[in-house]
């Protein structure tokens, strides 16, 4: 079953569950998330990391749990957060159980690797009770042997094994039940999620792993999750990146909002340049980008070089300029306002998008 949205993507209809006061699956926006780079035993770091992801647009934030100091935290650290709070826990079941009795609204774990049937079995009991998901997480770069040996490193080993980490679940009675498979492979990672998207009907958290810095992890995540997103799959997405995690989620957000599956924030055209342009404009759209980055409401600026496209363009954006010899025309809502020297276009465009912001303050924070 298929969801037809806004975009006139067609989305496939998962099952719903819910992680705190966030929806995911079913028909509920794709939500936003990431992970802290904070150590969690030190809790005012991640409370103070995690505050900062909330003001960047962040759904949902994930810390790593791994001892007994770690979950001591779990309660301090979601009373200062407005954030669900999901725990990624590795071999050690009694973790897990630990961090769901301190109020934690996700799991993070691998049936597979979390010990004993007896373990998984003592979680499975605690989440039941509370209502608490888990999300089943499979890595291309961890992979059982025994998927290795059968299958070679494939996204056919990746969908096995989870099918495997499912049916340890199921067997015991629970069905709230996040995936992923993530591979540092674009194409691998891409293949899995749609062969197990054609499968089940648990919500899939997409993402590509160990994708790299800024700038190459950047381009490889908006390429595998936007492919996955075009193809209507996904309920939630992670851009890993080597980098400040509040990075994670500015490019996470510019995918969905690319896709138009965000509207919030501010979208920005602007022209790649060339020997038309008679103004400074990477400075200018640099300036303007760096003043204005406070904003949430949606609202399209371009800021263009030259008379070719430029005015088109500004006119077709809420607001925006257009550059000629030394000088910018200043368009909004498609009606020319005036023309500056281009040393007022920052100051000038900036105070209109703020007064516009202002009194269309209304449409804040819209999301579809």
């Amino acid at each position: 079953m298929v969801l037809e949205k806004e975009t006139g993507m067609n989305r496939k209809l998962t099952k719903k569950v819910k992680v705190g006061d966030i929806g995911m699956g079913g028909d509920w926006p794709i939500s936003l998330q990431s992970m802290t780079n904070t150590d969690t035993r030190d809790a005012q770091a991640t409370i103070r990391q995690i505050i900062q992801l909330q003001e960047a647009g962040c759904d949902l934030v994930r810390i790593a749990v791994f001892d007994k100091d770690c979950v001591s935290n779990i309660k301090k650290i979601k009373a200062a957060s407005k954030l669900p709070l999901v725990a990624d826990i590795h071999f050690d079941y009694k973790l897990a159980v630990a961090s769901i009795e301190q109020g934690i609204d996700k799991l993070r774990i691998n049936p597979g690797n979390i010990g004993s049937e007896q373990g998984v079995r003592e979680i499975v009991d605690a989440a039941k009770e509370r209502q608490i998901p888990i999300r089943i997480g499979v890595n291309g770069g961890s992979l059982k042997k025994e998927f290795l040996y059968k299958y070679g490193n494939t996204p056919l080993a990746m969908v096995e094994s989870a099918l495997e980490q499912i049916r340890i679940l199921e067997k015991l009675g629970y069905h709230d039940i996040v995936i992923s498979l993530k591979a540092s492979s674009v194409l691998k990672t891409v293949e899995a999620y749609r062969s197990i998207a054609q499968r089940i009907d648990y919500p899939l958290h997409l993402g590509i792993t160990e994708a790299g810095t800024s700038w190459s992890g950047t381009i490889k995540s908006s390429i595998g999750i936007g492919s996955l997103l075009l193809d209507g799959i996904g309920d939630t997405i992670r851009v890993s990146l080597t980098a400040d995690p509040v990075q994670e989620i500015k490019v996470g957000k510019e995918i969905l909002k690319t896709l138009g599956l965000r509207k919030e924030g501010i979208e920005i055209i602007s022209c790649p340049t060339c020997g038309r342009c008679n103004i400074n404009l990477e400075q200018i759209v640099n300036e303007v980008e760096e003043q204005i980055q406070d904003i949430k409401d949606p609202i399209t600026i371009a800021v263009m070089g030259c008379v070719v496209n430029g005015p088109g363009e500004a006119k077709e954006a809420d607001i925006g300029i257009a550059g000629g010899k030394g000088r910018v025309a200043l368009f909004k809502k498609g009606k020319t306002i005036g023309t500056f020297p281009q040393e007022e276009a920052v100051t000038r465009l900036v105070s209109e998008i703020r007064r516009m912001t202002k009194s269309e303050s209304g449409c804040n924070n819209t999301r579809i």
